[in-house]
């Protein structure tokens, strides 16, 4: 075992899948020589060169595009976009190309193309390099969106999303890149695409989070062991476990959800929804939203638009409070 962060769990994830298959490409802006912007690719071009490892112009529509017609042609490309808030740009080509691809050529054609994408706060980015886009790709039918709070559920979901035939909007979340760390299990293993985890059980009220915003979840679980709240980790996004969510609601009777994103048509509103539909004879009270605010990313203003662990509990406290 070893102990990783983030960066390094998908460095060896990536490294491990280059190995074993020579299809995988690694491509991006700087992720070659540079290492990418978070070093995410250190010592790739090293060991497998540059027509496996190749530095991109500024060009994300192009990086996909030509991600696209590699995968057509028998080859497993990974593009990195170095902020997910870069892969605008490329909208067009995942959403109308990536991932009607399946569809459109009557499953002639598979479409195994991973984007590795950085997201999230927490790093002084502002309102270009901070935002939290899940929503816009879980909405749209083909792709499957994963993001992972830990290196160990990084590691064996990226290799997971890399030895599927589909493709995958990979989210890595920026905030606890180095910070959250954990024991690793070096050489090869997968973690299931579409498993949500209960990291914590409890009994009366259940917490669902992803990415950074888990971390800011679980500590405001552990500062109030009287809320006796069941913590989720989703890891995918799309496919969602709603087996998993709807099993702990319908024991707890409330529900909370906590994301990074703006509120308004947010994911956690489609969890909502879905939780809504599976257990409404269960819920004791409504099922409460803790969110960043329908305003662009701020600058200066970073911790008083992330949802926090502070806002978190509170919102947990009203939760449990609540009486029909």
């Amino acid at each position: 075992m070893a102990d990783w962060n983030i960066i390094q769990a998908v460095n060896d994830a990536l490294r491990i899948e280059m190995r074993r298959d020579p299809r995988v490409v690694v491509m991006g802006e700087d992720v070659g020589k540079f290492g990418g912007v978070f070093r995410a690719t250190l010592g790739l071009i090293e060991e497998f060169g540059a027509d496996r490892v190749i530095d991109t112009p500024l060009a994300e529509a192009g990086i996909v595009g030509a991600a696209i017609g590699m995968a057509m042609y028998g080859l497993r490309p990974v593009p990195e976009i170095q902020f997910s808030d870069f892969i605008f740009p490329a909208f067009d080509q995942i959403v109308n190309e990536l991932a009607k691809l399946r569809y459109r050529s009557g499953g002639q054609y598979g479409a195994p193309v991973v984007i590795r994408t950085p997201v999230g706060g927490g790093i002084k980015g502002g309102h270009y390099h901070s935002q939290s886009p899940e929503a816009l790709f879980i909405h749209t039918p083909g792709l499957q969106v994963i993001c992972p709070s830990n290196p160990v559920d990084a590691k064996g979901l990226l290799i997971a999303a890399i030895r599927q035939d589909d493709p995958v909007i990979f989210m890595e979340p920026k905030r606890v890149y180095r910070a959250a760390r954990g024991e690793v299990p070096e050489g090869e293993y997968t973690v299931p695409i579409g498993e949500a985890k209960v990291v914590r059980e409890g009994r009366a009220m259940t917490v669902i989070a992803w990415g950074a915003m888990f971390h800011e979840a679980k500590a405001a679980v552990e500062q109030a062991p009287e809320l006796d709240a069941e913590l989720i980790d989703l890891r995918t996004l799309w496919p969602l476990d709603i087996e998993a969510v709807a099993g702990s609601v319908r024991k707890t009777g409330r529900c909370a959800i906590v994301q990074e994103a703006p509120r308004t048509c947010g994911f956690a509103a489609e969890i909502s929804a879905l939780v809504q539909e599976r257990c409404f004879t269960s819920l004791e009270a409504p099922v409460c939203r803790v969110t960043g605010w329908d305003v662009p990313f701020p600058y200066t203003l970073e911790n008083d638009y992330l949802p926090l662990a502070p806002r978190i509990l509170k919102s947990l406290r009203e939760l449990k409070a609540y009486e029909a």
